[in-house]
């Protein structure tokens, strides 16, 4: 080592186990919720009645305002991107998880506050996306 200079050491340490297991189901489990949302925005009512909802919930969705959607694309692609930042050891995984659980309140309150979705709804569906 030649005087002056100073090396810089790096080691990389390994992600736990249970960070790949948990990263791994909630990409699985929000690409559902990506699914849903571009099927929907792609097929509409066909998808959603395919899904089983009924024409009154399918109603419902389709006069959604389009501010509702774009909570519903921040929700669903949040929590998608959040948790591929979680398997890439971001920490921006945190602050978009927390945008997309904002998003997912929002959605429960258009749908159980500002409008009568629960009870178009009904107790099977806990946010709006089909």
């Amino acid at each position: 080592m030649e005087r002056g200079y100073a090396v810089a050491m790096t080691t990389t340490s390994r992600a736990p186990w249970h960070l790949w297991l948990v990263g791994v189901i909630a990409v699985l489990f929000n690409s559902i919720g990506v699914f849903d949302f571009v099927m929907a925005m792609a097929q509409g009512g066909k998808y959603m009645a395919s899904a089983g909802m009924t024409p009154e919930q399918i109603a419902h969705y389709q006069q959604m305002p389009a501010w509702m959607t774009a909570v519903w694309a921040i929700g669903v692609l949040g929590a998608f991107l959040a948790s591929i930042l979680l398997l890439l050891r971001r920490k921006l995984a945190f602050p978009v998880f927390v945008l997309s659980l904002a998003a997912f309140l929002i959605s429960l309150v258009y749908t159980y506050v500002l409008t009568n979705g629960g009870a178009i709804m009904g107790r099977q569906m806990a946010s709006p996306a089909p």
